[in-house]
């Protein structure tokens, strides 16, 4: 699809540069999910010397995948999206011509990942086919975030069981040591610990503070594939060195694309 074919059947939109301008994300202008630093966040957990096949699970239009293509420069991303309406996001994203750079590397695919056994190998992701899978699931509770705009629900809201079903996909389609990522609040852990259990192992959890004196915003937790390794808490991040402030030196690096989350 051309670049105009591709803006011309999205609704209302910006387009937005991120990594200092090294991608452009075409994204909702008002209705639906807007990417920010947790995609960032995300995409930086993937290690910077990975050169396989990653899996954006819950991709919309793309920031967390693209992320992580602009520090791994020989990888390769598939953008998974269950909702119409952001698929078409991702795909003007990829036809954007100041993403011609990773065009080639990334592509969409129109799936839900709760999907189980063959109807999720039908739907495109099959057995063993990635290498990583970053994930960025609804993780606000039904009250918590309550809106009428229906896309942004689908974004955002939590249903009961959601990471079970989305780690077990995951465990799936990852190979045998494969890598996943996921990024939720500080509630979820508990859920995503109990999904990982039995399928993926040496864990590392990093939380993700706003100052040293406040509470856990984020934790983003990542994990190998079959390993047998304890759980392991990594040093912080903490956002902001000052109140006031922006970002901290650290922070702004992995907002932009120079470093790894993990420091690998």
């Amino acid at each position: 699809m051309s670049t105009q074919a591709a803006l011309d059947v999205t609704p209302a939109h910006t387009v937005d540069a991120f990594h200092r301008g090294r991608f452009w994300l075409v994204q909702p202008a008002r209705s639906g999910h807007r990417a920010g630093m947790d995609a960032m966040m995300l995409g930086a957990a993937v290690p910077s010397d990975f050169a396989g096949r990653l899996a954006d699970f819950g991709a919309g239009a793309g920031a967390a995948g693209l992320a992580a293509l602009t520090r791994c420069s020989s990888a390769s991303a598939v953008l998974v999206e269950r909702s119409a309406e952001m698929a078409a996001f991702a795909d003007a994203t990829l036809a954007h011509p100041a993403n011609a750079h990773l065009g080639h590397r990334a592509s969409v695919l129109r799936a839900d990942v709760t999907l189980s056994g063959a109807a999720r190998n039908a739907a495109g992701l099959a057995d063993n086919s990635f290498d990583f899978v970053v994930m960025n699931p609804p993780f606000n509770a039904a009250w918590d975030r309550a809106t009428p705009d229906d896309l942004k629900r689908q974004a955002h809201v939590m249903e009961d069981g959601l990471f079970e079903r989305w780690v077990r996909s995951a465990a799936a389609v990852t190979r045998p040591r494969g890598g996943i990522a996921i990024i939720a609040r500080p509630e979820s852990l508990r859920p995503i610990l109990d999904a990982l259990t039995g399928r993926f192992g040496n864990t590392e959890l990093k939380a993700v503070h706003p100052r040293a004196d406040a509470a856990a915003i984020r934790i983003v937790v990542r994990s190998t594939r079959g390993a047998r390794g304890k759980l392991s808490i990594c040093p912080a991040l903490v956002l902001h060195d000052m109140p006031g402030e922006g970002f901290s030196q650290h922070t702004d690096m992995i907002n932009n694309g120079m470093a790894s989350l993990f420091g690998d």
